[in-house]
């Protein structure tokens, strides 16, 4: 089980000014070119305050030099690790393309103005949803989930607005540093990392594969 990398190299003097400016490149490719389902996908790393980690998959909602964005239950596993630790990783696994990318910074919670505008985006259904699903606690059957939304349905109809739960928002996770990982052949890959300085400029390392 093992592929053969063929792709096109990634060099220094190719590289946009700012990563985010990289990201939005890759992302158009990954999202228009080469049509990945779901480019937005990433894989969302934390670790408690014991340094236990913990892996998932979420969706991208918004990036800009800010930031990366996503959304969720403050009281899941993912928002009490980083209420405990909000230092992040970010991982976008674009595989038709032979590239991921790697994001590391840190994560705070955005603004409960901004948290309501996205709220409203969502379809109908998923504003119930975020009511119905006290997210990561244990329930003893799918049928509690069920009536839950139920009732949920009933007093928010379609239709209507849905409040914003109060436990439930955006983070926005600040980059200290962007890799950029281009598969290659026999194992050669390139790995271009930006690392934030103070001033808030950015250097350019090459890793080694």
């Amino acid at each position: 089980m093992r592929e053969q990398y063929r792709a096109e190299g990634l060099a220094e003097a190719g590289l946009a000014a700012t990563p985010v400016e990289q990201f939005a490149r890759w992302f158009r490719q990954a999202a228009t070119q080469a049509g990945l389902f779901e480019p937005n996908a990433m894989v969302v790393s934390t670790a408690d305050a014991q340094g236990r980690p913990a892996s998932r998959t979420v969706l991208l909602k918004q990036f800009d030099e800010r930031g990366f964005v996503f959304y969720t239950n403050y009281g899941s596993r993912k928002g009490r690790d980083l209420a405990e630790n909000p230092y992040v990783s970010l991982l976008f696994p674009w595989h038709p393309m032979a590239r991921q990318v790697i994001v590391g910074g840190v994560a705070r919670r955005t603004g409960r103005d901004e948290t309501a505008a996205y709220f409203r985006t969502r379809p109908h259904g998923s504003q119930l949803g975020a009511w119905a699903s006290a997210q990561s606690s244990v329930i003893a059957t799918r049928a509690e989930l069920e009536t839950s939304y139920a009732e949920l349905a009933a007093r928010y109809p379609e239709g209507g607005q849905v409040p914003v739960p109060p436990d439930w928002g955006g983070f926005r996770v600040a980059p200290e540093t962007v890799e950029f990982w281009q598969g290659r052949e026999n194992r050669l890959h390139d790995r271009l990392r930006y690392v934030a300085r103070p001033d808030g400029s950015w250097r350019v390392e090459r890793l080694s594969p």
